[in-house]
């Protein structure tokens, strides 16, 4: 059959080009794959429960030392997850970046170690931890997850410390520790120079651990 083309094209038109034999279809492609939601990378404890009762947390600064008891009972998700990053040596330099006098500050932005990216300070490490509702009040010396706005699933490694109390905000932050020494540290902290909220000196968290809380001892001799 082809050699038949071939001889007709060579009778014919010397200038045409030779007809192309026919092709067979090309084998139908497999249907697209669905494309697949993405993996949840919220943090999830993995600490036994003994590694979370009893715990505290020592927040150094160059103003004074902060202790907070932690509170797995309320929020075990948020103080696993508190344990795991200060253990990782997470907070170690960072800043507490926003400051309300007597009312707030907040620190525990991974990116506040860096004084270049201060235009990002707030932004950093969100989004690692689900919401964990519980019954503790947003009273004097609370500690709670950032959140972003209207974003409940939204904490992470910042936290901020109630220096009075704030209850209007109970239930819609995640309380996961409460100051247990070193309150007014926190209070002068607040009280830093600040331009609409950014403190204009860098309070710095040289070290934070953690710690075994020390039991109760013997009631004190009263007469």
């Amino acid at each position: 059959m082809i050699a038949l083309l071939t001889l007709l094209w060579l009778l014919g038109d010397p200038q045409a080009a030779p007809p192309r034999p026919a092709q067979s279809p090309a084998p139908p492609r497999p249907p697209a794959a669905r494309p697949q939601p993405p993996a949840d990378t919220y943090f999830v404890n993995s600490l036994p429960a003994g590694e979370l009762q009893n715990k505290q947390a020592v927040i150094e600064t160059p103003m004074g030392t902060i202790v907070l008891d932690l509170l797995p009972d309320a929020a075990p998700n948020h103080v696993a997850h508190f344990i795991t990053r200060a253990r990782e040596g997470a907070y170690d330099g960072t800043i507490f970046h926003r400051v309300i006098a007597n009312g707030i500050i907040q620190g525990g932005d991974p990116l506040s170690k860096d004084p270049s990216q201060v235009a990002r300070y707030g932004t950093g490490a969100m989004r690692e931890l689900r919401f964990e509702r519980n019954n503790e009040q947003m009273s004097r010396g609370a500690v709670a997850a950032t959140l972003a706005p209207g974003m409940p699933d939204s904490g992470g490694s910042q936290f901020f410390i109630c220096i009075f109390d704030q209850l209007p905000l109970s239930g819609q932050y995640t309380v996961f520790a409460r100051v247990a020494e070193g309150l007014n540290v926190a209070q002068k902290i607040s009280q830093v120079e600040a331009d609409n909220t950014v403190p204009k000196q860098r309070v710095v968290m040289t070290k934070v651990t953690i710690r075994d809380k020390a039991a109760a001892g013997p009631e004190p001799f009263t007469t």
